[in-house]
């Protein structure tokens, strides 16, 4: 069972897009962040582990890194690397990485000009090279299966690296995905669209839950591309997953209002993947934007909504 705790608030409210929150644990610290998108802005807030002390920064979409624009943000999310974590933000305009509290802004990349001509809505993937400091940040490759608008990216969150597959990519028509990465990335499958957007992917253990606009759930191997589970998990569209590392819990929200937590584990005598329900939250009057586990087990977690200049926060008692 989970309660909820005091809310988060934030400087200004969430926009209406899939997975609009974002969070980074730092445990040595007992610190956790989170980044909310409003219009041209990443709300970003620092809080203790009881929600007390807060520390609010805003962050502004920019042109070459030096004049503020107005073009409208569309993610904004931490991307854990082996030697430095970096926060992402994706706009129209072009792709923006800063240093994990926000503070300093060490790359960017515009899109649609004539030297990059790979627009943000195109299914174009950019694989950037991130050396260990520093801002000697390059594109390195780009992926070219999908051809509607990216939705999601998810990597494998396990510590299990001997995965066949370790990443899949979404995008608007449904289409997934799945690949090998390394100096040269390898598409391993690519699964046609099922029933209409993805709007949220995740993948963990070797296996994949993809979100849909039906309200469904599915659940893929990995290394075959098969469907194994069909969980018709929400009333209405799902607009965030999310899948806490350490424990297989996976968390759903849906425009119907509702959070639910489902874990997923395989079969160890018959290797299947199985998914078992295990809490519904109903966020009264809310239309839920993002939803994120707050550590690696699941034992807290964190939902947006549209409209809403606050982080609802849940903890397991």
């Amino acid at each position: 069972m989970y309660k909820r705790e005091k809310s988060i608030q934030i400087k200004s409210s969430a926009s209406a897009f899939y997975n609009n929150l974002s969070i980074l644990p730092i445990t040595d610290k007992n610190l956790t962040y989170f980044a909310v998108i409003h219009g041209s802005v990443v709300n970003m807030v620092s809080a203790s582990t009881d929600g007390l002390n807060l520390s609010h920064r805003q962050l502004q979409s920019k042109e070459g890194g030096m004049v503020h624009g107005t073009s409208l943000i569309m993610q904004a999310s931490w991307c854990v690397l082996p030697s430095r974590v970096l926060l992402v933000v994706a706009s129209q305009k072009g792709i923006q990485m800063y240093e994990s509290d926000g503070s300093i802004m060490v790359y960017w990349h515009a899109m649609d000009t004539p030297e990059a001509p790979t627009g943000c809505s195109t299914g174009s993937i950019l694989v950037f090279n991130i050396p260990p400091k520093g801002t000697n940040i390059t594109v390195s490759e780009v992926l070219e299966q999908h051809r509607d608008p990216i939705t999601d990216i998810a990597c494998d969150s396990s510590d299990d690296k001997t995965c066949v597959a370790d990443l899949v990519t979404a995008d608007d028509s449904g289409v997934l995905c799945i690949w090998k990465s390394g100096e040269d990335f390898k598409l391993m499958y690519k699964i046609a669209a099922y029933g209409g957007t993805c709007s949220s992917v995740k993948m963990w253990n070797g296996i994949i839950a993809a979100g849909y606009g039906s309200g469904q759930i599915l659940i893929y191997n990995a290394a075959t591309g098969t469907v194994n589970v069909v969980v018709n998990a929400h009333a209405r569209w799902i607009c965030t997953l999310d899948v806490a590392s350490e424990s297989g819990k996976l968390l759903s929200g849906g425009e119907d209002s509702f959070l639910r937590i489902w874990r997923i584990c395989r079969n160890p005598e018959s290797n299947t993947i199985e998914v078992e329900h295990e809490h519904t939250e109903c966020v009264t009057d809310v239309q839920i934007c993002g939803a994120k586990f707050c550590d690696p087990e699941g034992t807290a977690f964190a939902v947006t909504g549209y409209d809403l200049s606050e982080i609802i926060r849940y903890v397991q008692v």
